[in-house]
This record gives C-alpha cells, structure tokens and sequence, in this order.
C-alpha cells in the first residue's frame, strides 16, 4: 500500500532537494529561515517525518558509525518524482490562515472590551516587524538570479502583510467603514 505524504512530507522533500543531504537539525533551521515564516508546523516532525519517507524508498539515509551519530538524508529518483508530481498537481484547497489575534478577536464580545485596541496595537507592532523583515530579504536576494522563484513567495508575504496591518490600523483607529470603503473602490483590491 503506498505511503500517504502529507505536506510535512512535502516540506521535507522539497528541503533536501533545495539543500541537498541533510540532518534533521539542518531541516529545521532552513525551514525556520524560510516556510517557516508562512508555514507553521511541529518542528518535531522534521525529526520522524525523515525516517518515514525513508521507509517508502523516498529517501535515502546514511547513519554516522560513532560520535553524535547523526542520520542524514537524501531524496531518491522516487522522493523527487513524487516531490515533482505534487508541485504540478493543483491546489483546490482554500487558503488557510492560523492567526491567533483574529481568533482572539472573534471571541472578544466575552472578553473585556479595552482588550481589542491592545491588540490592534501589539499586531500593528508586529506585521510592521515582518514587513521590515522581509523587505530586508528583498532588498538582500531580490536581485540574485537563483534567489528568484522563493523572493515570490517573500512578496507574497509582504503583500499578506500590509493587507493585515491596513486592517488592524482601521480597527485601532475605529475605520473599519474606510477600508470598506476603500477596498469597494478597488484601492486594495
């Protein structure tokens, strides 16, 4: 019976096949300095997941004989025509955010009401951090030929960025009606 991937099976395949052999350690640090930023997941994963797909012929490992005996990783000829095969299939599934402030914002009419411009205030802190964050990595590997196709997904962030901060600054300044209002004259749109 073939294997199910999930897409932390995914993550991992696509890591080794940007990186090259690599340790479960080394996967957690590059996912953390890239889909990290915009996937979130267990990083325990990144240790089990490898011997997982080890066992489906997806990867091969090589254990060290002593010391740390660290495992490393490769992808197989079967490990990237499955990595190839899902980044061509289409996505049908909708865009999931996992944002703990718009939960806390939902639930708030139990809450107290002073809590929401706090809040607005501590996200407008920090997606102006991410968008300074991430116009740093434009503005580093934005011209860098190999850096081209994940720099998309960095615009794709700041893009998802400022549309979060528009909204929280409204909320915070109580004009939720103006980026309606704006959003129906096509200026956000």
């Amino acid at each position: 019976m073939p294997v199910r991937l999930s897409t932390t099976s995914y993550v991992v395949l696509g890591m080794i096949a940007l990186r090259g052999p690599s340790t479960p350690y080394d996967l957690k640090r590059a996912v953390g300095h890239s889909v990290g930023y915009f996937w979130h997941f267990p990083h325990a994963q990144l240790y089990s997941e490898p011997d997982r797909l080890t066992e489906a012929g997806l990867l091969d490992r090589v254990s060290e004989e002593d010391g740390r005996r660290r495992k490393t990783y490769s992808l197989t000829g079967d490990g990237r025509d499955a990595l190839r095969a899902w980044l061509a299939s289409p996505t049908d599934e909708h865009f999931q955010m996992r944002d703990i402030a718009e939960l806390k914002l939902f639930f708030n009419e139990v809450g107290d009401p002073a809590d929401v411009p706090r809040l607005a205030d501590e996200q407008i802190a920090q997606h102006r951090a991410r968008i300074a964050e991430y116009e740093q990595m434009v503005e580093r590997f934005g011209d860098r030929p190999e850096a081209g196709p994940r720099m998309i997904t960095v615009e794709l962030g700041l893009e998802m960025e400022y549309a979060a901060l528009r909204f929280w600054q409204a909320l915070a300044k109580d004009d939720l009606d103006g980026l309606r209002a704006a959003r129906r004259a096509g200026r956000l749109a």
